[in-house]
């Protein structure tokens, strides 16, 4: 949703650019409180919508959308590890907290004798995992301090997400996704629902992660070099990201 804000507002005429430039939108979010800076291409006083940039689980097309989130820690605690640990323990399973564009709760998909590589259908057909999830998500809100208990914990806050080592594994498409392609494989859930991909503040909440000392998600990635030299690549349901 945040990837529409800057091209809408050039459409709608609220702020104008020069054709033929990459335009920067600068986004307040509300929510937050952060800044978030947009970069597309405009012609002719529009955002250019064509082009042949591609996303795995979005479908088509398109211009490219930069996306710069600026200063993002601490949108909704004010601070990288709302707990002051790197990894706490709820429900008997270590989990890594962090508040990084979105508060989000990190936790290895070992712990819950499933393959990490696990599609959303089966996820959903699991007698007990989506609320052993839930579980551990809403106690991890009231350490976080977004909650002052498990019952008043928000349906969409914190996220939380299973994290695991790479591994070649099928797709929801059938494809298969290559171990020598990710860095980490993630299965993030979103309103009680596995996701098909993976919401962009989940995955720079696990990006930051990564580089927490003592994190679970840097843990992971201690002894492991990046596969693409511009950051971490995650793998999800759909593809990479």
């Amino acid at each position: 949703m945040t990837s529409a804000i800057g091209p809408f507002a050039i459409n709608s005429s609220f702020i104008s650019s020069a054709s033929g430039l990459k335009t920067i939108v600068r986004i307040h979010n509300t929510n937050t409180g952060n800044l978030i800076n947009a970069t597309f291409p405009v012609f002719e006083g529009q955002a250019v919508a064509d082009g042949d940039f591609a996303i795995d689980g979005v479908s088509g097309t398109g211009a490219k959308i930069e996306l710069a989130f600026v200063n993002p820690a601490g949108s909704k605690t004010g601070m990288l590890l709302p707990t002051g640990n790197a990894v706490e323990v709820f429900d008997g399973v270590p989990a890594t907290c962090i508040d990084v564009a979105n508060p989000c709760v990190f936790v290895q998909a070992n712990n819950f004798s499933i393959p990490g590589s696990i599609l959303p259908e089966a996820l959903e057909a699991h007698p007990t995992l989506l609320a052993r999830l839930d579980r551990i998500r809403r106690q991890a809100s009231a350490a976080m301090g977004l909650s002052t208990d498990e019952a008043s914990t928000p349906p969409s806050t914190p996220k939380i997400a299973m994290i695991s080592s790479p591994s070649s594994h099928p797709l929801v498409s059938g494809q298969t996704l290559s171990e020598s392609s990710v860095d980490l494989v993630i299965r993030a859930i979103s309103v009680g629902q596995p996701h098909r991909a993976v919401p962009i503040t989940v995955a720079l909440a696990i990006a930051s992660a990564a580089k927490v000392k003592g994190s679970l998600v840097e843990s992971m990635m201690r002894n492991q070099d990046s596969v693409h030299p511009d950051g971490l690549t995650l793998g999800h349901a759909s593809g990479t990201l």
